[in-house]
């Protein structure tokens, strides 16, 4: 998530528009999405701990290698190595969190687990822009790099010796359930639909609202802020009825991005706005996760590398998607494109009334 509240001075020092610069999430997510479901069934015989070590360590390298990329072409090739790590960690949590725990605290730590990407999509964007804004980018790609080097330092000294469990997972077979097709097809509109809009929210915030960019680090935090709650109060609510919880989070994703554009030109309206839509969209992540493992706890590494297939493609589409639109229509258009998408989240919920057990 980093690029996003840096796109402007990324841009600046690259030579590239900040459409252009979008593409620096569209890289890496589509390097994700094709990493998971492919590195799952790669290392299934492999010992997990040196492989979740490997994975990290070269998102840390991805990233330092970021912090001095000389021009764009570099950039992509930094952010494609990023996105493999990514994708591959993303995939394998899953079936690592049921092993480190009792059987009865199995739920809560699938759960910890997975509100760690919601933390990070939510927490990302506000620290690299107060980095960003404080040391310049580069400093924040670095951060990020070294960041990434230290945690998988952690994961060689905390995990244990964690052998292959299965044989090869199938990775089409979640897919007979309708309720994984169904929480499949949701998790794509509103991943799309929140990253054509929130990966151009500086230049909409700079524009629509007048917002200096100090200022727009202090909003990006609040709205991290309400993410992080959002992710745990949708865990708690996503365990009794995840669709349910789905609804109403896609219901306010859709108007609170709607409202940006006709509200947001005001520091206070913008504010407002961003803290709802950190509500919403802080408990997707944790929201979709418990419905897939709800549906099929038999297949959990093949469920989650379908998700992180279809999350990342999302996040490639809707990065690329709202660079398109911004670049030819003006940026206040891509707020557009994010209310029509999670709008059309919240109709196939509405219509789906079979729900995970």
């Amino acid at each position: 998530m980093l690029p996003v509240g840096l796109l402007t001075p990324i841009g600046g020092a690259l030579g590239v528009s900040e459409g252009t610069a979008g593409l620096t999430l569209t890289t890496t997510g589509l390097a994700a999405a094709v990493a998971a479901p492919v590195l799952t069934p790669l290392f299934a015989r492999y010992e997990r701990r040196r492989v979740m070590c490997l994975l990290m360590a070269l998102v840390g390298v991805g990233n330092l290698i970021g912090a001095w990329a000389p021009n764009f072409a570099v950039m992509t090739g930094a952010r494609v190595l990023v996105g493999i790590g990514m994708g591959g960690v993303w995939a394998l949590a899953a079936g690592i969190a049921v092993r480190l725990v009792p059987a009865r605290s199995v739920g809560a730590a699938t759960s910890l687990v997975f509100s760690g990407i919601a933390v990070a999509s939510v927490l990302g964007v506000p620290a690299g822009a107060f980095i960003g804004e404080w040391l310049g980018w580069r400093a924040a790609f670095a951060a990020a790099g070294v960041l990434g080097l230290l945690v998988a330092a952690a994961l060689a000294a905390a995990l244990p010796a964690l052998p292959p469990e299965t044989a090869r997972p199938r990775l089409t077979a979640p897919l007979a359930d309708a309720r994984v097709r169904v929480a499949l097809t949701v998790v794509a509109l509103l991943v799309t639909g929140h990253f054509a809009a929130y990966t151009y929210v500086r230049p909409v915030l700079e524009e629509v609202a007048g917002i200096r960019p100090a200022l727009v680090g202090v909003l990006l935090l609040g709205y991290g802020l309400a993410g992080v709650v959002g992710n745990f109060a949708a865990g708690a609510g996503a365990a009794r009825s995840p669709r349910g919880t789905l609804l109403v989070l896609s219901a306010l994703l859709a108007a609170t991005v709607f409202l940006v554009p006709a509200l947001g030109d005001s520091a206070v309206a913008a504010a407002v706005l961003l803290v709802a839509w950190g509500l919403a969209y802080g408990g997707v992540s944790v929201g979709v996760q418990s419905w897939l493992l709800a549906a099929v706890p038999q297949a959990r590494e093949a469920a989650s590398a379908l998700l992180v297939g279809v999350f990342n493609t999302a996040i490639a589409l809707g990065a690329f998607t709202g660079g398109r639109a911004a670049d030819g229509l003006g940026t206040s258009s891509v707020m557009y494109i994010g209310g029509a998408a999670a709008t059309a989240a919240a109709i196939v919920l509405a219509a789906t009334r079979r729900r995970p057990r």
